[in-house]
């Protein structure tokens, strides 16, 4: 006999909750980090240079990310949210003591690096956070397109202070916006609310801001943002997440992605696992391999119909474009005929009575353009004179009345006068 073939794909039954299989998780981990490596070995043989990839394996910022792509059967949101969500994960994605770190905080911006170079604070985490700035600061120094990429360039982390993480897509634009790399990561660095019986105490008239946390709670809250997988949601039926590094071994990237997997769908996709169509792991310059796929393309059972109904329906749409096709061809056979008919005609008028009545009307209309012309010329064209032209005519006439007329007399007129 021969062996039962093994399916990827597994049905999601309604109401029952279903998790990944751990071995597919890492045999597809294991793959795709061998693929990596192997085709980057390739490539640096080929440039003539040694594989840095094999050798700096504990430099995570400069390793190649490792992605998750989620697929749903639906939009997970309606609309694009630029905040992203923190994922806790097993294994931190930025542990390198090299990362550095730019803070942006609501004013006053000095409350912050005091409490960042108190003693209080990490001295490990305090050297990684090399500024804090705050949002009067970014609209009145960042306002130029070059300013925003010079701060975009001198860091690798932006974390920013919940209350104004709304703020910053308007003032950082699409330099920080248009792709998720440097994206702000938001955090809570206020202190908490005093409480009573379980609820908020309203803050007091003229109270002021909010005072800042304590310092180890604020440094809980940055090593939190940073080693934490980011998810940003769009409109949109598939969402990647970066996991991990290829310099990692196979079990911490399978680790990790369970975990972000289970946290993404129980939170986020709609109907859960009934929502989602597939899952796949892949490098940057890789194909996707696939982990988990759903048997149903549908959400609901209500959303497929029956044998019968999508035959009546093909029948329908069939029975639609035949009609279609009919009205067009009889209206064309229709068009083409008359098309026929008046081409006869023209051809079957070239006779000599067509020619003697065409001669007649360019006769006609030759003795009306003359009448016309005749007509222009009768008719009076009456100026109306100006006071200044009078004015002049009537000096000319008495300057004609002042001057003498000598009149020549011959001859004969000369013997008529004597």
């Amino acid at each position: 006999m021969a062996p039962k073939p093994t399916t990827l794909t597994t049905k999601v039954e309604s109401g029952s909750p279903y998790q990944l299989d751990h071995e597919q998780v890492l045999k597809a981990s294991t793959a795709l980090l061998k693929h990596i490596t192997t085709t980057e070995t390739a490539k640096s043989k080929k440039a003539g240079t040694q594989n840095l990839l094999a050798q700096n394996d504990d430099d995570d910022a400069e390793s190649t990310p490792v992605w998750l792509t989620l697929t749903t059967k639906k939009h997970i949101i309606d609309k694009t949210k630029l905040k992203p969500f923190k994922i806790s994960v097993p294994h931190p994605l930025n542990t390198s003591t090299t990362t550095t770190i730019c803070l942006i905080v609501a004013d006053p911006q000095r409350t912050y690096k005091d409490i960042i170079a108190s003693p209080a604070f990490p001295a490990e985490l305090s050297k990684r956070i090399i500024k804090v700035v705050g949002v009067d600061k970014i609209k009145k120094k960042y306002k130029q397109y070059e300013a925003q990429r010079k701060l975009f360039a001198e860091h690798d982390i932006f974390l920013a202070d919940d209350r104004v993480i709304t703020l910053l897509p308007k003032l950082l634009g699409k330099t920080f916006y248009k792709s998720t790399t440097k994206r702000p990561i938001p955090i809570s660095i206020q202190a908490e609310a005093p409480r009573s019986e379980g609820k908020k105490i309203a803050k007091a008239k003229g109270e002021g801001a909010p005072k800042a946390a304590e310092p180890k709670k604020i440094a809980a809250e940055v090593e939190k943002a940073i080693s934490s997988a980011l998810v940003t949601l769009s409109s949109s039926t598939n969402s990647a997440i970066r996991i991990g590094y290829a310099s990692w071994d196979a079990q911490k990237l399978a680790d990790n992605l369970e975990s972000v997997v289970n946290t993404v769908i129980e939170k986020y996709v709609p109907k859960q696992w009934r929502g989602v169509r597939g899952i796949h792991v892949k490098g940057p310059e890789t194909m996707s391999l696939p982990i988990w796929l759903a048997d149903e393309l549908w959400v609901e059972d209500e959303d497929v119909l029956d044998e019968s109904v999508v035959r009546e329906i093909e029948e329908r749409v069939v029975e639609k474009k035949n009609k279609k096709r009919k009205t067009r061809g009889i209206e064309g056979s229709e068009i083409e005929e008359k098309g026929g008919e008046e081409k006869k005609q023209k051809l079957e008028s070239n006779d000599d009575k067509l020619d003697d009545e065409i001669a007649l009307r360019k006769e006609l209309l030759k003795i009306q353009k003359e009448d016309a012309a005749k007509d222009l010329d009768a008719v009076p064209v009456v100026v109306k004179k100006t006071k200044k032209v009078k004015k002049v005519e009537e000096e000319a006439i008495e300057e004609e009345a002042a001057v003498p007329v000598v009149v020549k007399k011959t001859k004969k007129a000369k013997k008529v006068a004597a």
